[in-house]
């Protein structure tokens, strides 16, 4: 979407609020050294757009609605079945079908070939093959992963089929991508079973023959084998599918074996093809072998990779940002941007060609300066690999104690390599007798404010500090739903507090959505809430 509607879309907020801080209803609290109740994560956060949040304190006009949640997955967004329709860009959003009543997670918006700029970058189509992915039982990883390496080799990621296994439906995508695209990569369907046929339809586009790969069949039978051994199968049982993965496009180059999948590169014409096993963790391995390959370095070398930039923001709306890149100057000249809306941080992401780097860095600094103090990244880094690295900077250690969230935040942070530097464990205490014994919460706490209150939430975070042995310790205790809300405590609402050495901050919402959706955001919110107090004490420190 272009900029400028972007801002327009939210003209309708009360005159007497900021753009950049726009209207919301909602319970929030932002406590700590050397800061106003209005400044800090609870702000922040509710100025990006929950909706049904009230305060309790100073309420403010207005009932804005969320952004995020309002964001409806677009069906264009996604090619189905090899349909004829040019989907926009957005790798973020592209890769899943609409499912009935399925809302995103994250709201993109690309502008993209604006000032009549024509991209003159190799095409890449990508075909993802799965009947889950297209009835959306599963969430397809493999196009975002494959859109985001083109584009960084300087292929233009045109487009993403997510096709069933019929035969018809992975047909008509190959017969578009092998007329249209100089890189074709296409995911899954290279298994045992007789609905893996992605090697049989690409020989069929390519118009090429199948041919037993003697090495293949040497390779994958011995790890059948293996397997049938272990299981107490005699081999002749997996002999046909053990032919049927050795079997390959003639003329095609093996990447070798993921599990018992083999890779493939096939050339037709002016097209290369690229054939990759689904397992993401295998599709990984077997795309940085293809890269080594002749034939896809021939297509990169006709390439120019642009310089990708991304630049983060958590408290401010996604319509300011909009409103800000509009008035920076937006798209043109070598650079494209993305807008994408995720769980209140708001991405974007610069796409520079070369050449334009100037361009690029005034944009940048016009972007930033109206929003400097919502900006918190200006790197791909999550914020659960920024927490750690601010309190690995500072020698500090960090636990978490969480009910609602049950260990959603402690999770984020163990995902990023090298978390046992810092992270040292965590409490999740559910139950109130498990709060009182293994947090030391006081029972009394619990009698006079329940277990979703601020005191709680006070009382866990100090806890987790003592008993772990934490420097700093953050504590979330809520309502995710669906049943147990009330009219003073509805369901959304969440406390959080964060202590550390240097102070401590405090703050409570009623998050918007499922319960999966309350759940997670509390986590990014609990997240930015130690961000937000380790950066604080850093800065009276200095």
């Amino acid at each position: 979407m272009d900029p400028r509607r972007a801002a327009e879309r939210d003209a309708g907020r009360p005159r007497n609020v900021e753009v950049a801080d726009p209207p919301v209803s909602g319970a929030y609290r932002a406590a700590g050294t050397g800061t106003s109740a209005r400044e800090g994560v609870a702000r922040a956060l509710l100025a990006a757009g929950p909706q049904d949040v009230r305060d309790r304190s100073d309420p403010l006009p207005g009932n804005a609605r969320s952004r995020t949640e309002a964001a409806l997955h677009r069906p264009e967004a996604v090619d189905h079945a090899g349909s004829p329709r040019e989907p926009r860009h957005d790798p973020e959003r592209a890769h899943t079908p609409p499912a009935r009543g399925r809302r995103q997670d994250a709201h993109c918006d690309a502008a993209r070939y604006s000032s009549g700029r024509v991209t003159t970058r190799p095409r890449g189509f990508i075909v993802v093959t799965g009947s889950e992915l297209v009835r959306g039982e599963r969430r397809d990883l493999n196009g975002p992963f494959l859109a985001n390496e083109l584009l960084r080799h300087g292929v233009e990621p045109a487009r993403i089929s997510i096709v069933g296994d019929r035969e018809e439906e992975l047909s008509d995508a190959l017969a578009q991508a092998l007329g249209a695209a100089e890189l074709c990569v296409v995911s899954g369907g290279l298994g045992p079973t007789h609905d893996d046929r992605t090697v049989e339809l690409v020989a069929r586009a390519a118009r090429v023959g199948l041919v037993l790969e003697e090495g293949l069949h040497e390779e994958i039978g011995g790890i059948s084998r293996g397997f049938a051994e272990r299981l107490g199968r005699p081999y002749v049982d997996f002999e046909a599918g053990v032919r049927k993965q050795a079997t390959i496009p003639e003329g095609a180059h093996s990447l070798g074996l993921a599990g018992t999948a083999p890779g493939l590169v096939l050339e037709h014409g002016d097209t290369v093809v690229v054939v990759l096993p689904g397992p993401p963790a295998e599709l990984q391995r077997l795309w940085a072998k293809a890269l080594e390959t002749e034939p896809v370095r021939r297509v990169l070398t006709r390439a120019q990779p642009p310089e990708l930039r991304r630049l983060r923001f958590f408290g401010t709306s996604e319509s300011a940002v909009a409103k800000a890149l509009a008035d920076a100057g937006g798209d043109g000249d070598g650079v494209e941007t993305t807008i994408c809306a995720r769980d209140f941080e708001i991405h974007v992401d610069l796409v520079v060609e070369p050449g334009a780097e100037a361009r690029a860095d005034e944009l940048t600094e016009r972007l930033v300066s109206p929003l400097e103090r919502y900006l918190f990244s200006r790197d791909e880094r999550p914020i659960e690999a920024l927490v750690l690295d601010l309190c690995r900077g500072r020698g500090l250690t960090l636990g978490t104690a969480e009910s609602c969230t049950g260990g959603m935040v402690a999770e984020r942070l163990t995902s990023v390599r090298g978390s046992s530097e810092v992270f040292i464990g965590a409490v999740v205490a559910y139950a109130d007798e498990i709060k009182i014994r293994e947090l030391g919460v006081p029972p009394d706490v619990l009698s006079r404010h329940g277990a979703v209150s601020a005191e709680t939430a006070a009382a866990m975070a100090t806890g987790a500090r003592e008993r772990l042995g934490a420097d700093v310790a953050v504590a979330v205790t809520g309502i995710a739903g669906p049943d147990g809300g009330s009219e003073e405590k509805p369901v959304g609402l969440v406390f959080l507090h964060v202590e550390g050495p240097g102070g401590s901050r405090s703050a409570d919402f009623v998050f918007p959505g499922d319960r999966g959706s309350v759940r997670r955001r509390a986590a990014m919110t609990a997240l930015h809430l130690i961000r937000r107090l380790l950066e604080q004490t850093r800065d009276e420190s200095a």
